[in-house]
């Protein structure tokens, strides 16, 4: 007999029980599944639950279970954190339908029969610890990942890495994603538990930001890294990535965070164009909702390089999440690096004394390069006080959305608007 429990994906509150004694058991969307699961991220026809013999099960030694498992759904199936396409069940554990998807526990009572066999009753004489069967060792001793495309990272049968260019602790690299100053991010597979205190599930996703080895030496550098890590420990917002992991290895600091699928808007730009200017103005409003939450922080925090290569569109919701915090510094500090990019920078953060207003400033460049898709260098004139930007002659831009650009660039940070919040609003109302 085969007992499952569905939990909700958000709260683990049970949802149902069921107890099947039938060797074939269907889960799905679809309403002639065994067990219907109305959440849009499981398949119609998820998976399979197989009675099987011993000797039917290619590998096993014992009858551990009795049970294999099938999965049908392009959003993956999750056994005990694994990401599996066929496997067998232990005794006890726990499915996942897709990566974020609802709980299955399941625990598989054995029949009991009449008649031992001579081999069974030594064995009862003389009992020995269970073999815990984990899928992913099965899918990596049995699998010889073929039919995969030569493009693909995983296999489309096992789930797991095709290629993994080196191994840290428990995170596989798949591939780099982008190289800077301060570090280059990996793609990478978590491959085992480890306890972080906010621990994804075992083979997710991740983003892994290796500090480049010709900075490494340099203590203010250094000290950047780790400021990093402890400034994204401590904040929680849609609009930034999911902090993970720290650890030193190797002489070398590495910071692990949550992958979020998307285009920056560099790339939006160059790969479609100028953006439409309502689109423009959301999304510059969604930045403003996150540089809030972080200067309103118990210790404000300033981020330092919002522009467009920072600032990511999600593909899930086309909503902004705000990257790369590696040049953050809290308020009160005392001068240090000038930090910036050229173009989109404030005056004051230039000569090493940025303000959040600073931040403020340059999401109104930022505006001007995804509404003209040219780089706001351009638009700068040489005024009595300084460079300002002049946007008088780009007819592409609004007289009123101009007038807010002009207004959160002014060379002194007094004359900018007070907040991010107050910023918000002048670009929701020059609509």
């Amino acid at each position: 007999m085969v007992i499952l429990t569905l939990l909700d994906a958000q709260t683990r509150a049970i949802v149902k029980t069921w107890r099947f004694q039938q060797a074939t058991i269907r889960v799905g969307r679809a309403p002639d599944n065994h067990i219907v699961v109305s959440d849009i991220l499981v398949s119609r026809y998820h998976l399979e639950l197989h009675a099987v013999r011993p000797e039917q099960v290619r590998g096993r030694k014992a009858a551990h279970s009795g049970w294999e498992i099938v999965n049908h759904s392009g959003n993956g199936t999750f056994l005990n954190g694994y990401l599996i396409n066929r496997a067998v069940l232990p005794a006890k554990g726990e499915l996942r339908l897709a990566q974020s998807g609802p709980f299955l526990q399941f625990e598989i009572q054995a029949e009991r029969s009449p008649v031992l066999t001579e081999k069974a009753q030594a064995a009862k004489k003389s009992p020995q610890l269970p073999v815990i069967v984990r899928p992913i060792e099965l899918s990596q001793v049995f699998c010889q990942h073929r039919g995969n495309h030569p493009d693909q990272l995983f296999c489309i049968h096992c789930g797991q890495p095709l290629k993994v260019e080196k191994t840290i602790r428990q995170y596989q690299f798949i591939r780099p994603l982008a190289r800077g100053g301060m570090g280059t991010t990996y793609l990478v597979w978590r491959s085992t538990n480890a306890a972080t205190g906010l621990t994804p599930q075992r083979g997710d996703l991740l983003v892994l930001k290796e500090m480049n080895a010709d900075v490494a030496h340099i203590p203010k550098a250094q000290e950047l890294f780790e400021r990093e890590a402890t400034v994204l420990r401590n904040l929680q917002h849609p609009g930034i990535p999911r902090f993970y992991d720290f650890f030193v290895e190797g002489n070398k600091k590495y910071l692990v965070m949550e992958l979020i699928h998307g285009l920056d808007l560099e790339q939006k730009v160059r790969q479609t164009g100028a953006v439409p200017l309502a689109q423009a103005i959301a999304w510059m409003i969604q930045t403003c909702d996150v540089l809030s939450y972080l200067h309103s922080r118990p210790t404000p925090v300033i981020h330092r390089d919002i522009k467009p290569s920072n600032l990511l569109v999600q593909h899930r919701d086309q909503r902004i999440v705000v990257l790369d915090f590696g040049a953050v510094k809290a308020v009160g500090m005392p001068p240090d690096t000038r930090i910036g990019a050229e173009g989109y920078s404030a005056p004051e953060q230039a000569q090493g004394r940025p303000t959040i207003q600073s931040d403020l400033y340059a999401v109104g460049t930022t505006l001007v390069f995804i509404l003209t898709g040219l780089s706001p260098s351009r638009f700068y004139q040489k005024e009595a006080s300084g460079y300002r930007l002049c946007l008088d002659e780009v007819n592409r831009i609004p007289l009123r959305v101009r007038q807010v650009i002009e207004q959160v660039t002014a060379p002194h940070p007094g004359d900018r608007p007070a907040s991010a919040t107050e910023l918000a609003q002048a670009l929701a109302a020059s609509l």
